[in-house]
């Protein structure tokens, strides 16, 4: 049966104990039950970007205090994916403060690449618009996994968060990434304004594309000083978690990222998000440039739930498990 907004709607806003039911069922027929994916996020070339995107501190467009970064030097860069490994992380993610890569661009972001998948991680990366297939093509060949590229809320309300790139450009770079045969990471941002409809038509934008994200990020809106929604009103977390378990039981076999923002949440909240279905997080002190969940407050609450981060070979399974259940 294809989602619709009304039966999402429906979905969403089911009796909670209905709902828990649900997303857990949907969990765990995908995934073990009790697993936690680990990726690390790092910031590999940071600030001057020309987009005015609202939320973000990297735009040239707004005063931050954002200190300006030319592109990591490679040996930084393994020095971190190693660290981040020793840590449990099972991807390494980069991310660039570009409207999009030059070719240039590609090449020294493929370098990286290449020497991230040698340690044995997934590799993953942000880089912005990509103008082409071709583009896509040089990172997979590199190595590449997952190319992140979220569309941030609902086709209507995109326009009230960015003006200089189109909701229209966004899907485009998605359908390069899928044609060049790399895993989509794609998700949103919850808490800039929008309604629970528009949260909801992300997620049916989401499921309706050619193949839906293998990984799904769900960001709560972290609210820096100096960009224009530093004073937006703070998601309800009901409706975030309600958000999160409506986004298990669409795309039952992608992993479910809690993301950004998640030092702004207690331990009870992230709880409850796990238990309806996220079961990916940022693992360490930063996410490109604002402050991460400690990574000994995670170890502390993982050992609380009984949880465990999951290793490379259980990530190997559990692949050949979701082929299993396609078929």
């Amino acid at each position: 049966m294809a989602w619709t907004l009304s039966r999402a709607m429906q979905v969403f806003n089911l009796p909670m104990a209905e709902l828990v039911y649900q997303a857990q069922t949907a969990h765990r027929l995908n995934f073990p039950a009790n697993v936690i994916q680990v990726s690390t996020l790092l910031s590999v070339k940071t600030g001057s970007c020309p987009e005015n995107c609202s939320y973000c501190p990297q735009s040239a467009r707004y005063k931050t205090g954002l200190k300006k970064e030319p592109v990591m030097k490679l040996d930084d860069v393994i020095k971190a994916a190693k660290a981040a490994k020793a840590a449990g992380s099972t991807r390494f993610c980069m991310g660039a403060a570009w409207r999009g890569p030059t070719d240039r661009n590609i090449a020294t972001i493929s370098e990286m690449v290449r020497e991230v998948k040698n340690l044995g991680l997934e590799t993953c990366a942000t880089l912005g618009l990509l103008k082409d297939e071709k583009q896509a093509r040089t990172l997979k060949e590199a190595g590449l996994d997952f190319y992140n590229h979220n569309i941030d809320t609902s086709p209507e309300y995109y326009k009230q968060i960015i003006t200089t790139r189109t909701f229209e450009d966004r899907i485009k770079t998605l359908e390069h990434v899928r044609n060049a045969d790399l895993k989509v990471c794609c998700g949103g941002i919850l808490g800039m304004g929008e309604t629970n409809e528009d949260r909801i038509k992300m997620l049916i934008t989401l499921v309706n594309l050619p193949s839906p994200p293998e990984s799904i990020p769900i960001n709560k809106l972290i609210r820096i000083p100096g960009t224009p929604l530093e004073n937006a009103e703070e998601v309800d977390p009901i409706d975030f978690i309600r958000t999160i378990a409506l986004t298990r039981i669409m795309m039952p076999s992608s992993y479910v990222r809690l993301s950004a923002g998640r030092e702004n949440m207690s331990q009870e909240m992230q709880t409850l998000c796990f238990l309806v279905g996220a079961n990916s997080i940022f693992y360490g002190e930063k996410l490109l440039t604002a402050s991460n969940y400690a990574p000994e407050k995670d170890d502390i609450l993982f050992k609380k739930l009984g949880y465990q981060k999951q290793k490379l070979e259980e990530l190997q399974t559990n692949i050949h498990i979701q082929a299993k259940i396609a078929i």
